[in-house]
């Protein structure tokens, strides 16, 4: 005899206990689930005429699969552990008689008003789970996708696949996972928001990077995920940086920092957030002692010897740390140090896939060249031209940045034929529009 559950009623009310009309909502509840919570396999579910007669009569021994306990539960309004129980929370178990049972005593109660089929199906709802093994692997290696082809491809070829990346994560999130698959998820949704908030300052969009940025801080923090948590502070140190708030800039890098003054996270933190932003403000005591940490760091951590990518989430190697103390030293005016360094690592930067790092050790070793006594004008400005040319139509803020910075100071030889020369380059290069959206 049928058993009279919640989903019976509730199919009985609202005319779904025909096969086929009871399949034909299922079916685009599923669809509407599917889009909502971004998770395609949902958009395919079926039910069988079987399971839809042993849904109706009752006859379960467990819950349905997960996604199958999903989209009833949409498609319902109620949780799949109320729609399969008997309503009153009583079930008849069936149970072989034995001989030896003991009859309960005055002192023990007859029902105690557990159920254990809602205990099972509790248990089932709470570890049920709309992100997979392989949704997990899928996200975490479309993100390491992205950091690999970055350099070649650039923020404006690969930022809507990043937004969507972050979209799908906080769908999921939206939904129910156990707790490891949760914490990934947080994992992956701040990196997600992290690429974002470093494509952001290379656009010029300094808020959003901001936004994007402190998301990225606040999910790894949820998680206590600290490799996340500094990469993501010294983005944002990154973005003050290029929107000209210096001391902010260091502020935030010594605080990610003091966190962990040993993780291989803090080389980048030292160098490219602390190093840079104290040269700009001319502290040069306290700029070079970020740059002498950052390298013994680098020792300490035996880091590799080459040109890192820039929005790696892995620990800064040697010449990129070294690249950013040239930048530093060109700030503080320390022409001998930017050229030693920019020097120790020219083969690995012509050597590196990265136009843009090439780009911006040209620009830098420029600029020291123009603050010698007797400046080589030619040689430092072919080298500007030659960065102009790098980057080509592929620029990013930092790129512009410098070759404007370089532009200004070569005016006071404005008449030497060579600074004409690239003034005319990087006017007819800024005139792009792509160059001209990042520069407003």
């Amino acid at each position: 005899m049928p058993r009279t559950t919640l989903f019976r009623q509730l199919a009985q009310q609202r005319h779904l206990t025909t096969y086929e009309a009871f399949a034909a909502q299922f079916e685009r509840s599923a669809i509407r689930l599917a889009e909502r919570d971004g998770d395609r396999r949902l958009a395919s579910l079926r039910v069988s005429s079987r399971q839809f007669d042993r849904w109706l009569g009752g006859e379960l021994q467990t819950l349905p699969r997960p996604d199958a306990c999903r989209v009833l539960e949409h498609m319902l309004g109620r949780p799949v552990a109320e729609l399969f129980a008997v309503p009153g929370g009583q079930r008849e178990l069936r149970t072989k008689p034995s001989a030896t049972r003991a009859t309960p005593g005055p002192h023990l109660a007859q029902d105690s008003g557990d159920n254990p089929f809602e205990i099972v199906a509790r248990a089932r709802q709470l570890t049920a789970s709309n992100a997979d093994d392989a949704t997990l692997a899928f996200l975490g290696s479309s993100l390491e996708s992205i950091t690999d082809r970055y350099e070649q491809d650039g923020p404006y070829a690969l930022r809507a696949e990043a937004r969507g990346l972050r979209q799908l994560a906080h769908a999921l999130l939206d939904g129910r996972q156990p707790p490891r698959a949760r914490q990934e998820l947080f994992r992956l949704a701040a990196r997600a928001s992290g690429l974002l908030g470093y494509m952001a300052v290379n656009t010029g969009d300094f808020t959003l990077a901001e936004a994007y940025c402190t998301e990225a801080v606040d999910l790894s923090r949820a998680i206590n995920d600290l490799d996340t948590e500094l990469w993501a502070s010294g983005t944002l140190s990154f973005e003050l940086y290029y929107a000209g708030r210096y001391a902010e800039a260091d502020a935030c890098a010594a605080a990610a920092v003091e966190r962990a003054p040993r993780s291989p996270q803090s080389i980048r933190l030292l160098v490219n957030g602390q190093a840079r932003a104290l040269a700009k403000t001319g502290d040069r005591r306290t700029a070079g002692q970020a740059v002498g940490q950052a390298l013994d760091l680098s020792d300490r951590h035996d880091v590799p010897p080459g040109l890192t990518s820039c929005i790696s989430f892995e620990p800064y190697g040697q010449a990129r740390t070294l690249a950013n103390a040239v930048t530093a030293h060109v700030s503080l005016h320390d022409t001998a140090r930017a050229l030693r360094d920019a020097d120790r690592i020219d083969d690995l930067v012509e050597h590196s896939d990265s136009a843009w790092s090439r780009a911006l050790v040209r620009l830098d070793v420029s600029a020291a060249l123009l603050s010698e006594r007797a400046p080589d004008l030619d040689h430092a400005l072919e080298l500007g031209r030659e960065a102009l040319r790098l980057c080509g139509d592929s620029p990013i803020r930092s790129v512009w940045q410098r070759s404007q910075e370089l532009y200004e100071q070569a005016r006071s030889w404005r008449k030497h034929p060579a600074v004409g020369d690239y003034g005319d380059e990087f006017r007819a290069w800024s005139s792009q529009p792509a160059v001209l959206a990042l520069s407003s």
